[in-house]
This record gives C-alpha cells, sequence and structure tokens, in this order.
C-alpha cells in the first residue's frame, strides 16, 4: 500500500509543479483567485464535512460511544453554521480541514515503517498538519505567502518552488516504482 501511496501522491505533485512551472502565469492567477473563491470553499468544505462524518460514524469512540448520534449531529450543525458565519477564506480553511484530515492515514501507513520512502511520506505528512493549523486559524497568511511569491519580482523564487515541488514529487514516484517492483 505504500508503494502504490507514494506514486500517487508523486504523481499528483510532479503534475502540479510541473504544470506551475511550464505555465505559471495562469497557476498564479489561479492561486491568487483561490482564498477568496466562493466555489473552491464550499466544494472543499463539503468534502471535509463528509469526511469528517464519515469518521465519526465509523471510528470506535469507545465509553463515548453512546454518544455517537449527538457528535455525528453536532458535526452537521456546527459545519453547517461555520459554513454560513465563516466565508471569509472559506476555501484556505477547508483546504487546512483536508490537510489535516490526510494527515493522518498517511502517518498510520508509515507507522514502525522503515528507509527513504516512509520518511518522505511522514515529512509531507507533518508538513501538511502545519499548513494545516496555519490555514485553519490564519488564513489570511496563505493569501500573504501567495501573494509574496507571484510578484513579478519574484520569478526566481516562484521557480525555485516549483523545482524543489517537482524534485520531491518525482523522488516519491521513483522510489514508489522502487518498492513496488
Amino acid at each position: 500500500m505504500l508503494p502504490i501511496t507514494a506514486i500517487l501522491l508523486g504523481l499528483a505533485i510532479t503534475v502540479k509543479h510541473l504544470v506551475a512551472l511550464l505555465a505559471p502565469e495562469p497557476f498564479k492567477a489561479f492561486a491568487q483567485r483561490f482564498p477568496r473563491s466562493p466555489f473552491f470553499g464550499k466544494l472543499l468544505f463539503g468534502i471535509a464535512l463528509i469526511w469528517t462524518l464519515a469518521l465519526a460514524l465509523t471510528t470506535d469512540l469507545g465509553e463515548f460511544s453512546s454518544m455517537r448520534n449527538s457528535i455525528i449531529g453536532g458535526i452537521i450543525i456546527g459545519g453547517g453554521l461555520f459554513g454560513w458565519l465563516v466565508p471569509d477564506f472559506l476555501a484556505v480553511r477547508s483546504l487546512g480541514f483536508l490537510a489535516l484530515l490526510a494527515a493522518r492515514p498517511l502517518l498510520e501507513l508509515t507507522f514502525l515503517q522503515s528507509g527513504a520512502l516512509p520518511f518522505l511520506i511522514s515529512l509531507l505528512a507533518y508538513l501538511w498538519v502545519i499548513v494545516g493549523l496555519f490555514c485553519v486559524g490564519m488564513p489570511y497568511l496563505l493569501r500573504n505567502f501567495i501573494t509574496f511569491i507571484t510578484a513579478p519580482s519574484r520569478a526566481q523564487l516562484w521557480r525555485g518552488l516549483s523545482w524543489i515541488g517537482l524534485v520531491y514529487g518525482l523522488a516519491l514516484l521513483v522510489l514508489g516504482c522502487w518498492q513496488l517492483l
């Protein structure tokens, strides 16, 4: 399962950073619009809410199992209120929620594994946790970061970060294929 996950993550990261290198202007324009995008805010928040509900429905709650219906109701009501009352930067906050949710299965997958591949995947998961916490708590920082790296005077920084992401994605892809064989 680890090699397949590495291949899928590697493909996604490689394609994203390759597009950022080959077509920087459309990618920058999309990145600048993303933080306040109502469409992506609702879409990503809906995905995060469904994922959270699925976890609440399937996770063993131990002594709190009798409260499962209340927890699910709280998630639904809280999610609805959050989506309605906190529309600012909903796309960034939802991206943060998804990053936090996605880090858990990656860390479970690499638990007690050794080698370069589990290390790279764990590194990515912990990066997602840190970025996710900042996106949820201080979403304007992502907007400011995007504004900083997409400035015309910082084309070198954009290319450098794109190359780092491309190399990281290729490393995941190569190591995943290597372990699959």
